[in-house]
């Protein structure tokens, strides 16, 4: 079935969702200096407008009437694999630790050609301690006709591998729900299935030349210790320095602790601080705001910030901020299934965007590319080139306070 260009009257109303940084790691970490600097390298992100598959080909939204947001189950490999097939540059998807529960080995990792400041560090290896990919907190099943409901890193691997569709076809799982941000549950069922899957998998398994937007999932809720975020960051960091090779890499989280830990533990891949923007309000006041984003950023030497497209677009003087700041901008968003926000954000400077509807922002964005090499791309350019006539932009200009404020 053909698919055509979003267009505004197309969309569903969806709903996505201190002091000095650095004292944070004083007597935490060695500041030895590395060995063999002269090996250590640094991944620069393509100087391009980045398109990044959100959970891989989109998220499930299961109280949608668009069957493109229950297409293909989120966070599997089906769904990385499908949007691979598409002109994209990276996927995005969610990495969470499970549960130490037993203290099982101890292993050195030796970071020679990764590190910032140190020359190694021990990595407590759990009996559950993996990195997996899923992006709600909790997993909901349905038991003896009873829901369920456990936070993921409280569960071991075989446990969270049990849940839905399994690997082996003739085994069946523990059928999946999933809670809405209004309390809503739905039975999580999509036209195209998948099972759950480890970031070790997806980094063996998905073609290498695919980069991986790696978000460091934490809950909320919890005001976590430094040994805790350090643990969860340490096991991730395993995987991605044994599994990596050449592939293009992004850290992003938004926990602001989290990305100050991460960067000063690596320098190979860029890290983003994710920020709503202050569409939500947070006891951190790290989140609540872009000008908060940018402090973190710059005051924790981190790459770039990843914020809520509405924020941007309340506020497009920060883009010129954060650019003086010489940090890197992408958006996160349903508004950018819209093509007309991505034609705005492109023209406006922003570096990338994650969106849900792969197919239809890739083809947007190739014109955009098509028309800079032929050295076309001004603002009517844009408009010529695309399916949005000089009318539309006029109008989708005038509705952007209307839009931000869905």
């Amino acid at each position: 079935m053909a698919l055509k260009i979003v267009h505004l009257s197309d969309v569903a109303n969806l709903v996505q969702v201190p002091t000095n940084p650095h004292k944070l790691f004083q007597g935490n970490i060695q500041n030895e200096d590395c060995v063999n600097k002269e090996k250590m390298r640094s991944f620069q992100l393509p100087k391009k407008f980045l398109v990044m598959g959100h959970r891989g080909s989109g998220m499930n939204l299961l109280q949608s009437t668009d069957p493109r947001m229950k297409l293909i189950r989120e966070n599997s490999m089906r769904a990385f694999n499908a949007a691979r097939r598409f002109n994209i540059n990276f996927i995005e998807f969610d990495v969470q630790v499970s549960m130490e529960h037993y203290l099982h080995s101890f292993k050195i990792i030796h970071l020679t050609q990764h590190c910032k400041n140190i020359n190694q560090f021990f990595v407590q290896v759990t009996k559950d301690g993996y990195p997996v990919i899923f992006h709600d907190i909790s997993i909901l099943t349905q038991e003896k006709g009873a829901m369920s409901e456990k936070k993921v890193t409280d569960i071991n691997l075989h446990e969270f591998l049990s849940y839905g569709p399994q690997k082996e076809p003739q085994k069946m799982g523990k059928p999946l729900f999933r809670k809405s941000k209004d309390g809503r549950i739905f039975e999580w069922k999509v036209a195209e299935e998948d099972h759950l899957c480890t970031l070790q998998q997806v980094f063996e398994e998905i073609d290498p030349t695919l980069g991986f937007n790696i978000e460091l999932k934490f809950d909320n809720n919890v005001i976590y210790k430094q040994e805790q975020l350090l643990r969860a960051l340490k096991i991730v960091l395993q995987v991605v320095f044994e599994h990596s090779k050449d592939r293009p890499i992004i850290f992003s989280s938004f926990q602001p602790d989290a990305v100050l830990l991460i960067r000063n533990l690596q320098s190979t891949y860029p890290v983003y601080f994710l920020t709503n923007g202050g569409s939500e309000i947070y006891p951190d006041v790290r989140r609540n705001s872009l000008d908060e984003a940018l402090n973190l950023c710059v005051q924790g030497g981190l790459q770039g910030i990843v914020s809520e497209v509405k924020a941007v677009l309340r506020n497009p003087g920060a883009i010129n901020k954060i650019k003086e700041s010489n940090l890197s901008l992408m958006t996160y968003g349903q508004l950018n299934n819209v093509a007309e926000v991505v034609q705005m954000q492109y023209l406006l400077g922003i570096e990338g965007v994650i969106v849900d509807l792969v197919k239809e922002i890739t083809e947007i964005v190739a014109q955009f590319q098509r028309a800079t090499e032929n050295k076309e791309l001004t603002f009517q350019g844009v408009v010529n080139k695309t399916l949005c006539s000089k009318d539309e932009i006029s109008c989708f200009l005038r509705l952007i306070p209307e839009l931000v404020n869905v």
